[in-house]
Order: structure tokens, then sequence, then C-alpha cells
């Protein structure tokens, strides 16, 4: 298991942006849902969960995020004592799975200004847990109440997690519309881009040509790769061809200024 990477679960992935909305409402409910009714469905105070921290005369090992308990035992090399992952038990550290700061007080679950592309890589650390660990209940606390209701900070984080998945669903989109380009530099020579059909790890039936991309009001491009043939590039004004290339060239030389 690695720390803080950014990821989403591949099948998010989508090209298409209008799915969005069924795909997005159908991954929260799954994400945020409660634990499932099997479970005891338990409300643990800070105090009782920090009892179960794997030390000597614990009542077991158990860990937290965002406010969602799990029975880590059949983890124990991990997260027991002398595991590399043992700082996570007995309380929720929501926070340090993003930022990784294992200090004392990195390892809290203060998420209050994680930006939306956070939150979505804390619930992507949620459903592993959901899926590989039994839950045992929830904490009493930032998170949720004493009667196992969400609170106004549960809210906001899912708040953020939904705008989150839609720009990351726009950001798909968008790939997949305008692949990067493949790009080489050297001193002697300086630059070359050019398109083909994996260039920006976009798996495609079309090469393309090469342009810049601006982002509006920035100044700043990246090189992508077009089809010719698709008339939404016509109406895109952000779009320019590379100086001294031809028009339909699929690869294009970048000297130094």
């Amino acid at each position: 298991m690695v720390l803080a990477v950014w990821t989403v679960p591949e099948w998010l992935t989508f090209p298409i942006y209008g799915n969005v909305v069924n795909v997005l409402e159908s991954w929260l409910q799954l994400q945020v849902s409660d634990v499932p009714a099997s479970a005891p469905g338990r409300m643990l105070t800070e105090d009782e969960l920090s009892l179960y921290n794997g030390e000597k005369n614990s009542k077991g090992l158990y860990l937290a995020i965002l406010g969602q308990v799990f029975d880590v035992e059949k983890g124990r090399k991990h997260y027991g004592p002398g595991g590399g992952y043992h700082f996570f038990t007995g309380k929720d550290a929501s926070r340090a799975f993003i930022t990784g700061d294992f200090t004392e007080a990195g390892l809290t679950s203060d998420v209050s200004d994680f930006t939306d592309s956070q939150i979505v890589a804390l619930y992507d650390w949620l459903s592993f847990y959901q899926k590989d660990y039994t839950p045992v209940g929830k904490l009493i606390g930032r998170f949720y109440t004493e009667t196992g209701q969400p609170t106004d900070a549960l809210l906001h984080v899912e708040a953020f997690l939904s705008e989150g998945l839609k720009k990351k669903a726009q950001a798909q989109s968008e790939m997949q519309l305008y692949p990067a380009c493949n790009s080489e530099w050297s001193e002697a020579s300086g630059g070359r881009v050019w398109c083909s059909t994996m260039s920006g790890g976009i798996q495609r039936d079309w090469v393309g040509v090469p342009r810049m991309l601006f982002s509006p009001g920035s100044g700043h491009s990246r090189c992508v790769c077009i089809r010719l043939s698709d008339p939404v590039h016509a109406e895109n004004r952000n779009l320019r061809e590379y100086k001294d290339c031809a028009p339909h060239a699929e690869s294009c030389r970048i000297t130094k200024d």
C-alpha cells in the first residue's frame, strides 16, 4: 500500500462527459453510504476508538477514515505495533492519508481546507477500506453525531467530492478530445512534437496533427493532437498552429529562441 496516491477508480475515467451525472450519482451512493445493514452499526467515541490501537492490552486493531471505523486486524503486520502504518490505528487520521504528514499534528481528521481533488483522493482511500476491511461502525465527532447522522462537516466534504468528480470527468473528457503530443528535446537541435495513435496515453484509431492549446487568460499552452476532420476544432480559438510547421504535418520542430 502506498500513501497519498492521487487516484480515482479506473471506471470513472469515461470519455463522454454527458455520462457524468449518472456515473457520479452511482459512485456517490456507494462511497458515502452507511455501514452495511449486516454490520453492527456501532457508535464509538474518540476515547473508545483509542483503545483499539493494537498495543498490549488493547481491545483490537481499528482505524477510522472520514468517521467510518474499520477493523484492520487482518492487516496486523502493517497496522500493528512495529508496522509501517501503525500510526493510523486507534484514531481518525484522514488528513494524513493525503498530506503524508504522520506527525502528531498531522494525524488528524481535519480536512476542512482540502481541495476538491484532495477530497476525491481521500474517498478513494475510503473505498479501499470499504472493500478490503470489515466495517465496525462510526466515530462520534467531526463527521457523525451520537445518533450516526452526518454532520455539517461531512456534508461539506461530500459537496467537495461531487465537484471534484465533475472536474475529473471534464478533464478526462478533454484529454480524449485533445490528447497530448509526444515530445523530445535536446540542447543541440531544440525540440520536436509529434502525434501517434498512443500519444498522451490515449489509445485511438487516428493519429492527428500537433497544435498549441492555450488556457484562456493564462498565456500558457500545451501540445495536443487534433483530428482535422473533427469540426469542433474549427470553433476553438484557443488552438494555434506551430510556427514553420505544415498544417497537415504529424510532426513539428520547435527551435530554440
